[in-house]
């Protein structure tokens, strides 16, 4: 298996450990696409990592070989099943954290852009979208989802170049949320994780779905949107929790329902 999905208290951890530098393909892709639905159905699991068992990778993208062996229509298959993929992490009502440790290159990068933050161990690696180098572009997100996180000019540079950044470059530039010295990498990825499990989880994914949604929309719309999860929530237990905790002058206990 390519894909492994474990749970850790009350996190969810999809493990990457394609050797040699976690490439996919399409039975890859579908393999993710099975841990993220079954993470994302999975009331224990209440936040959601994505690592790489590889110490010097977390993904170089797309196997090239891969490509080189596919007809347009089988490349094309394959475009539609990567959207597809990381459509599912960013429309799943739960955080994930990609936690990136190794060099996040091309298809990498754009499946770490497609998480809800990303974490970084401080230390010697590479990111960038290096689809230029191929005669292509980013097509796992990339294009669209870099220049909504950094400038678009920015964006436009790092791809039409391919140039290649450190981590600390990277935090610099916001791609990167957190730059983690490396021998504390582990604990503070799984610490901020668990923290965040034990909360409102329910409140945390419609904020997360408010967010992605309405600032797609119009300013109207988006506004719709948060009214209609505020609504939700308001008859959820874990509200009624809070509330109640809040006048009792006591910690709440959620439950993410």
């Amino acid at each position: 298996m390519a894909i492994n999905l474990k749970q850790d208290g009350l996190v969810g951890v999809i493990t990457m450990d394609a050797p040699p530098v976690n490439s996919y393909d399409v039975p890859m892709l579908h393999e993710l696409q099975k841990a993220i639905h079954e993470a994302r159905l999975d009331d224990g699991m209440r936040a959601l990592v994505v690592e790489s068992a590889l110490p010097k990778f977390f993904s170089a993208g797309a196997d090239i070989k891969t490509l080189q062996n596919s007809s347009p229509a089988e490349f094309s298959n394959l475009l539609t099943i990567a959207h597809e993929t990381m459509d599912m992490i960013e429309n799943t009502p739960k955080i994930v954290i990609a936690a990136i440790s190794g060099h996040a290159l091309g298809g990498g990068l754009e499946m770490a852009l497609a998480c809800d933050f990303r974490f970084a161990k401080d230390a010697k690696y590479q990111l960038g979208l290096v689809e230029i180098n191929l005669g292509l572009n980013p097509a796992m997100g990339g294009t669209q989802r870099l220049p909504r996180i950094i400038s678009r000019s920015l964006a436009l540079h790092m791809i039409a170049t391919g140039e290649t950044i450190d981590p600390a470059t990277a935090h610099s530039r916001g791609i990167l949320d957190r730059l983690i010295p490396e021998d504390d990498f582990d604990d503070e990825v799984m610490a901020y994780a668990s923290r965040l499990a034990e909360g409102p989880t329910l409140a945390q994914g419609m904020a997360k779905l408010s967010i992605n949604k309405g600032t797609e929309a119009s300013l109207a719309e988006g506004l719709a949107i948060e009214r209609s999860h505020q609504n939700f929530l308001f008859k959820s237990d874990d509200a009624a929790e809070g509330v109640n905790a809040f006048v009792n002058k006591r910690k709440p206990e959620f439950k993410g329902r």
